[in-house]
């Protein structure tokens, strides 16, 4: 399906009513944005809060995280944050 939306000059879009009662979208969802050769995809996301996992759930991720120093740095880089 595709649909055409507008772009205001604040940056905001919005998304046809069919497709966000599809998609199960209400007033404050959240939406993952990933930009991918030069196409923009959003997919519906779900936010959990972090005292959901344990201190060890949250050591095994970090102990599988592959990500290098630099690509960490680029993407705090880019979200305006820096450590």
């Amino acid at each position: 399906m595709k649909e055409n939306v507008m772009v205001s000059g604040r940056g905001q879009i919005t998304l046809p009513a069919k497709v966000r009662k599809r998609l199960g979208l209400t007033s404050g969802g959240v939406l993952v944005l990933e930009e991918r050769k030069g196409e923009i995809v959003l997919r519906p996301a779900v936010v959990v809060e972090i005292e959901t996992f344990s201190d060890s759930d949250i050591a095994a991720w970090e102990k599988e995280d592959r990500m290098t120093d630099a690509e960490r740095a680029a993407i705090r880089k880019r979200l305006g944050r820096r450590r």
